[in-house]
């Protein structure tokens, strides 16, 4: 396969940093563009639908995407090498933001990395790595958090 758009899934994570190291290899070798995307979750629905949306939560929201551009920055600083990157940031849950960022970016690889729960701790979290394994459309690259790399 020739890679020409891959996609890194990060978070403020050591399993994210070594899928973004092993992303940006991928790419020097094919040669490929680069989307580090990050997804911000929504917060849990609140018990009175009448609250809406308040200026608290606006300002958490308004947070959370400019700690995400400072996390994207870092991890283009320490892992990019100076090749092009897009910065994505998603509203939305991990494996559906993943999956939709793919397919509008059009990534030909998506790499993620996983914390390699395993257990009950697998069963409560699920793991967001093999859901978008599972999903998507193009091939997925599992850094795994034991990996070195």
């Amino acid at each position: 396969m020739n890679y020409k758009r891959i996609l890194i899934a990060v978070d403020n994570s050591t399993c994210a940093e070594k899928a973004a190291k092993s992303g940006y290899e991928m790419a020097a070798l094919y040669d490929a563009e680069v989307a580090l995307l990050n997804i911000v979750e929504p917060a849990p629905p609140i018990a009175n639908p009448d609250f809406g949306f308040t200026p608290a939560i606006v300002d958490l929201y308004d947070n959370s995407i400019e700690n995400s551009h400072v996390l994207l920055k870092e991890i283009e600083d320490k892992f990019g090498n100076g090749r092009k990157t897009t910065y994505l940031t998603a509203l939305d849950t991990a494996t559906n933001g993943i999956l939709q960022q793919s397919e509008e970016w059009h990534a030909d690889l998506i790499v993620i990395g996983t914390h390699g729960r395993t257990g009950l701790n697998h069963f409560l979290m699920g793991s967001v790595a093999e859901h978008v394994a599972r999903k998507s459309a193009c091939p997925v690259l599992i850094v795994p958090n034991k990996a070195e790399v």
